[in-house]
């Protein structure tokens, strides 16, 4: 930025260069009102009776456009030499200014690496969002709502090419930053186009215009509208990006504990199953054992019988068995048995003196 000391030092010889003043803004403490350089003088006018005549010094600042650039230039004012700087720039400024006809807007474009469907999502969100975004027109109010989406708008000629084409526009807006030359009040319109380009990538055009109502002057935007847009759709994109990847992960979360909770109630059915099975080998063993048990029991014949110490008839007799009495066979040979009594008495008894029990 540059500075001059005074106003009576440098301003002539400024207005003497080959420069282009664009728009210009007149600061006192707590109070600035921006103009338009191409109709500075009406509008300078019109704010006369304000606080920039009633203070002693100001600031005018003005964006001027030279074959290097746009350049920034303030110039510290007596109350004075303000008006006579005023008359100074309506002086040398254009009597016109770009006109919708013959208003260049190249905009800007990005190539998105997602779908097709999902970039509209994003892009619609975007335009339905109510801001304008990279531009303002009040400082304390550094975003600017109240823009509508609309199918159409006669800002912009019908899209042509291949596509699809979505618009917002604000009404009302007062010389909005980062439009060149803005002044007066007008519309802003935001034009988007989405192109496929291949199944997994997709390119969005940004364009921005402003145009006075009262005049029908149009004004491009130096590109910081269609950047900021752009950047809103990334952003989309990334929180949907965001939003899948955390739906995915809930998804293999969920998908994970009903694996678990199949494994265990498999775990619990193959347990369940495995001890049905051993009480049911449980009770065939029993059925086993009793039937063995009873296989091997017998009684004693009627009238009784003595049970010896020895398979032999000689042998010392160890107690008289009664009719009836049940034993438990021990060993076998062919014409004795070892027995055993309920009371666990061992001995041997003759084979034909003992029967099956019923």
């Amino acid at each position: 930025m540059d500075a001059t000391p005074t106003f009576e030092m440098n301003a002539r010889t400024f207005f003497q260069s080959s420069e282009k003043v664009l728009l210009v803004t007149v600061m006192v403490p707590n109070f600035s009102i921006r103009f338009p350089a191409h109709s500075i003088l009406p509008a300078f006018d019109r704010y006369t009776s304000t606080e920039l005549t009633r203070r002693q010094t100001s600031i005018l600042r003005m964006w001027t456009k030279t074959k290097f650039g746009i350049r920034l230039v303030d110039f510290f004012c007596s109350r004075r030499t303000l008006a006579a700087l005023v008359l100074m720039i309506h002086a040398v400024a254009p009597l016109r200014t770009l006109s919708k006809d013959n208003l260049t807007t190249p905009g800007l474009a990005r190539e998105f690496s997602a779908p097709f469907e999902e970039v509209r999502q994003a892009v619609i969100a975007v335009v339905r969002d109510q801001i304008i975004h990279g531009t303002l027109v009040f400082d304390k109010t550094p975003i600017l709502t109240g823009a509508e989406a609309t199918d159409s708008t006669p800002l912009f000629d019908p899209w042509p090419g291949p596509g699809e084409a979505f618009y917002k526009i604000l009404k009302g807006a007062i010389a909005p930053r980062h439009f060149l030359e803005s002044g007066d009040q007008g519309t802003i319109a935001v034009r988007y186009v989405i192109i496929p380009v291949d199944a997994n990538r997709t390119r969005v055009k940004v364009d921005a215009i402003y145009v006075e109502t009262a005049h029908r002057v149009a004004h491009p935007s130096d590109g910081t509208v269609e950047k900021s847009e752009l950047k809103e759709i990334k952003d989309h994109l990334d929180a949907q990006e965001e939003a899948a990847a955390e739906a995915a992960d809930a998804r293999r979360r969920a998908l994970s504990a009903k694996l678990v909770q199949e494994s265990l109630v498999r775990q619990r059915e193959d347990e369940t199953s495995r001890l049905s099975n051993a009480e049911g080998n449980q009770k065939d063993l029993q059925l086993q054992v009793t039937a063995l048990h009873h296989e091997l029991e017998r009684q004693v014949k009627s009238p009784g019988a003595d049970l010896k110490a020895a398979p032999f008839r000689s042998a010392a007799t160890v107690r008289a068995m009664p009719a009836k009495a049940s034993v438990l066979v021990l060993i076998v040979t062919p014409h004795w048995l070892g027995i055993e009594t309920p009371d666990g008495q061992r001995g041997w008894l003759p084979v034909e003196q003992l029967e099956q029990l019923p």
